[in-house]
């Protein structure tokens, strides 16, 4: 057979081999999840008013996470000095859950029993849209956690109530999550241009407890300073709208909003936040693939996700 030149194992570079998120091991029975990190797929668009292909979400990061699956020895961050996501930090893939197409019900339930799943098992659920409805279910997920204060990071406000019948769409997740009592506030950043939430919807969000900022605002204020507005002792849970970025780096979206964040803008929130509060739970959502065909966006969000995880993990082992 010949020496292919490795000492142990299989290469399993990151072209080859099933994508699975990080190409992290695939748990299928979720009664039997023992990691730091839980992985969901929640390939839902059914919530989507205008351009659909958020279905496709989960696997395109899935693909693109591939990228930055260079084994066990963690990846070596010189401008921090740290190596962030080694072998110690257990992650696994859950697969997707089980998505009923036309049922928003039936869908969010079945993200719901997901999210649950991962929690009981004592895992960080990182969910993985899907649009942002999917984070509906995520937030019903966290009903016997304790109280959680959520950071939005998208172009929209995402705040409102009811729109011809429809209460559980990709416009209505942040007003579904602020009636929760167990949500004590929300940070909304990003929030520009033309939104989906009407005048009286950010004054709603306001008095249930709302800090909204633009791009523009939070530019002038910074990182540091951006996550000292989260109240101290809060556990945070995170959602990550992709078109909170500008389109020049993330077109492949539904909805996309010029003027958003850079990359460096959100990694360093992130970074800051990771620090001073305890993250306990992740959704990204609204990569629709199709509209990039470069796959930039599914990359960002990969990397985000990524780089999110080794700095909660790395702040937790520190």
């Amino acid at each position: 057979m010949g020496d292919h030149g490795y000492e142990t194992g299989r290469l399993n570079l990151p072209f080859v081999g099933i994508a699975t998120f990080g190409k992290r091991p695939y748990v299928e029975d979720w009664s039997k999840i023992d990691a730091d990190v839980a992985v969901l797929g929640a390939p839902f668009d059914g919530g989507t008013q205008y351009r659909p292909g958020a279905r496709f979400g989960p696997r395109a990061v899935r693909e693109a996470s591939t990228l930055f699956s260079f084994g066990h020895a963690g990846a070596y961050d010189h401008e921090d000095d740290a190596t962030y996501l080694p072998a110690s930090v257990r992650i696994v893939d859950m697969g997707d859950a089980d998505i009923i197409h036309t049922d928003t019900t039936g869908s969010h339930n079945g993200i719901e029993a997901g999210v649950r799943a991962a929690l009981k098992a004592g895992a960080l659920p990182v969910t993985i849209g899907g649009d942002h409805s999917i984070n509906i279910p995520c937030i019903n997920a966290f009903d016997d956690q304790g109280d959680i204060h959520i950071l939005q990071i998208d172009a929209h406000l995402d705040f409102v109530d009811e729109r011809h019948g429809v209460r559980n769409g990709h416009g209505n997740p942040m007003r579904r999550a602020a009636e929760k009592a167990y949500v004590t506030g929300l940070t909304q950043l990003g929030i520009r241009n033309v939104s989906s939430t009407a005048k009286e919807g950010y004054g709603d969000a306001r008095a249930m407890g709302s800090d909204i900022l633009s791009v523009r605002q939070c530019r002038d204020i910074g990182p540091g300073a951006l996550a000292k507005r989260i109240p101290e002792t809060s556990r945070v849970y995170i959602t990550i709208d992709i078109d909170a970025f500008c389109p020049s780096i993330a077109p492949g979206t539904g909805t996309p909003s010029h003027g958003g964040f850079l990359y460096y803008e959100v990694l360093e929130l992130m970074q800051q936040v990771a620090r001073t509060h305890d993250i306990v739970g992740i959704d990204l959502v609204e990569v629709a693939p199709d509209y990039d065909p470069t796959d930039s966006t599914a990359i960002l969000a990969a990397q985000v996700l990524l780089n999110l995880l080794g700095f909660i993990f790395h702040e937790r082992q520190t």
